[in-house]
């Protein structure tokens, strides 16, 4: 059995995203709290493309995949990262952190396309206040398996007997599988919560149809079928459930939600100890009013 979810779409100032997680059915999938699906888009040129402005995070990872196109990280670390499909850029706030994400400059001279996700995992209660740490892992460092007709790259955690190198804090899955027109796959219920979104093509899971750019959300743990009735490229998601219920605020993910009053009170104050500026950047996102508490993403 499983929930559908579709998503919403939500304007980032020039550019759509559908959001999937948070739904009101599904707060979150395993330790995934946040799901959001960009593109796929074309970035003309001389457009500037995607500029998501210096904006901070506590709590939780971001995890960003691409299937086309190109973003650069920066940090407040001072890391500088290019993102092309297949990698993995998988940013961990604790305390605190300051990112943008921008398309690269060539976007002046030749349009782009842009297709990926953007999603944000909850770090157990033991590490909200751990140090923040940035980590790339290109496409090639990446563990694949291979059923017939089918070629699954494991992003993030354990599936189908391989292991991705990117660190996680608690078991996580995280898959990528790109399904041939009429092949199978059978998805476990080794992982606690499980998830499966159509980013493209004609699905069905134990017999029932899940559009393109719907979440599956499994509601018991027995295995499922995966069936392609067209080429397809879905996404595996989920992991152990949440150590305790998360409250999500703007960019914020804590368990206490004096943590994320706390996290507003010193974003007002940019640049600061806890939230300094990222190298080579002025600009930033100013705190919206409570009334408006919608995520920033990338």
């Amino acid at each position: 059995m499983f929930d559908l979810v579709e998503g919403k779409l939500r304007d980032l100032g020039g550019f759509s995203v559908r959001r999937i997680l948070p739904s009101l059915a599904h707060r979150a999938v395993g330790p995934f709290v946040f799901f959001d699906h960009l593109g796929p888009a074309l970035l003309e040129a001389g457009s500037g493309g995607v500029q998501v402005r210096p904006h901070p995070h506590i709590g939780l990872a971001t995890v960003t995949f691409l299937f086309d196109g190109e973003l650069v990280h920066r940090d407040s670390l001072g890391s500088v990262q290019a993102i092309r499909p297949g990698d993995v850029n998988w940013m961990t706030s604790g305390r605190g952190i300051v990112h943008s994400e921008r398309s690269p400059d060539s976007i002046a001279s030749r349009s782009q396309g842009i297709h990926g996700i953007q999603s944000w995992v909850a770090v157990p209660i033991t590490h909200e206040d751990g140090d923040p740490a940035f980590a790339h892992h290109p496409a090639a460092t990446l563990p694949t398996v291979t059923p017939p007709g089918v070629r699954i790259t494991v992003v993030a955690g354990e599936a189908f007997g391989a292991t991705s190198p990117v660190e996680v804090l608690v078991p996580t899955l995280y898959a990528v599988a790109r399904m041939d027109a009429g092949s199978s796959l059978s998805l476990d219920a080794r992982h606690e919560e499980r998830s499966l979104f159509v980013v493209e093509g004609e699905v069905r899971v134990d017999g029932r149809p899940v559009p393109a750019t719907t979440m599956a959300v499994m509601t018991d743990r027995h295995a499922v079928t995966v069936d392609a009735a067209s080429a397809a490229t879905v996404l595996l998601v989920g992991g152990a459930k949440l150590d305790a219920p998360r409250a999500l605020e703007w960019n914020f993910v804590a368990s206490d939600r004096a943590a994320i009053d706390g996290a507003r009170d010193d974003w007002s104050a940019f640049p600061n100890a806890r939230f300094p500026q990222v190298p080579g950047e002025t600009e930033f996102i100013p705190l919206p009013p409570r009334s408006r508490p919608e995520p920033t993403a990338l």
